[in-house]
């Protein structure tokens, strides 16, 4: 991967160079003509127009040299000019579809910021991307995987890294220090234990270069926890307990899995969130706050508390001025 992206630096660099090659002989060829021919070529100007067309195509017979030495250039332009336009378009044809090839293969470095980066490519993600989308369609996603060989196709807005998530040079390459959000999801090709422990170690990377991004990290294991928790994990996904969950409650009242599904997916007209307790909330009880934000078409189904998040509390149960609100909202 590092020698691909030295390879396209010196493709550019060649390309400039060719290109002020190009300038530097169309010049020098303007101003030869003007002193050998002043009286068919006035200005310096007319005569690199000349050497443009000449060289270019066949000439457009405005500007005919009438000395012998004129018409030897002007032969060399016709000869020559031809097979350099040639060969410098086809330059920047191959530049171009190098750096193609560089972006679908995961080589090219993403340049923009307040972006979200994704660790792992799986179903789970491609559905995560497309909702998200939905809701925020500028949003920017930056897709780091070192299993596909190319950019998945069906993806828009998204930029494909190739390459170890636990690396620097990957994170850098993601722009890791300028994005807004982290989403580390456990890799499919391993055991739950294995998968966890390279999901702590990426988040430890991650928070080694940029220690305020937020980061969501997905662990499959309860006995890792904890490292996620040290390792600075804003928030912890548990799969295997949210499946496990979700599964018992079936059970006991069938037809639930699709309810939770529904107050979950935020493209079904409702939506799951929090907000802080405003000053009318403040000291008022969960009933009061209830009835309150039923005026305004909320429903309150919690409150968050020091990191706890309290469903259903208490009747009498009264709202500080640091609680946050779950609420359910169209």
């Amino acid at each position: 991967m590092e020698n691909d992206r030295i390879s396209n630096v010196l493709q550019r660099f060649n390309l400039i160079r060719l290109f002020g090659i190009m300038i530097i002989l169309i010049c020098l060829f303007g101003y030869g003509i003007h002193l050998l021919e002043p009286e068919v070529f006035p200005s310096i100007f007319e005569g690199i127009w000349w050497v443009v067309i000449t060289a270019s195509t066949v000439g457009y017979g405005d500007y005919i040299p009438d000395s012998t030495i004129g018409k030897t250039i002007a032969m060399l332009l016709i000869l020559s000019g031809g097979a350099f336009v040639t060969f410098y378009m086809a330059t920047i044809s191959a530049s171009t579809v190098n750096f193609l090839n560089s972006y679908n293969e995961g080589a090219a470095t993403f340049r923009g910021e307040k972006h979200v980066i994704i660790i792992g490519w799986n179903q789970r993600v491609k559905k995560t991307i497309d909702q998200i989308m939905n809701i925020q369609n500028s949003a920017q996603f930056v897709l780091i995987d070192h299993s596909l060989k190319n950019k998945p196709l069906t993806i828009r807005n998204v930029h494909f890294v190739k390459g170890d998530p636990t690396c620097d040079s990957t994170l850098q390459q993601a722009n890791i220090t300028d994005a807004s959000a982290v989403f580390i999801t456990a890799d499919q090709n391993k055991n739950e234990k294995e998968a966890d422990m390279s999901s702590i170690l990426t988040l430890l990377a991650i928070k080694g270069l940029n220690p305020r991004v937020h980061s969501i990290i997905e662990i499959l294991t309860p006995e890792q926890l904890e490292n996620a928790k040290r390792a600075g994990a804003d928030e912890i996904i548990e799969t295997n307990t949210l499946s496990s969950f979700v599964m018992t409650n079936s059970f006991i009242s069938h037809g639930m899995s699709d309810t939770v599904v529904t107050i979950l997916d935020q493209l079904k007209g409702s939506t799951l969130t929090f907000i802080e307790a405003q000053e009318q909330y403040i000291g008022k009880t969960f009933r009061n706050c209830s009835n309150l934000l039923l005026q305004e078409e909320r429903l309150l189904i919690g409150v968050k508390r020091n990191g706890e998040s309290h469903i259903n509390p208490p009747l009498d149960f009264t709202i500080d001025n640091k609680d946050c609100l779950l609420i359910i909202e169209h």
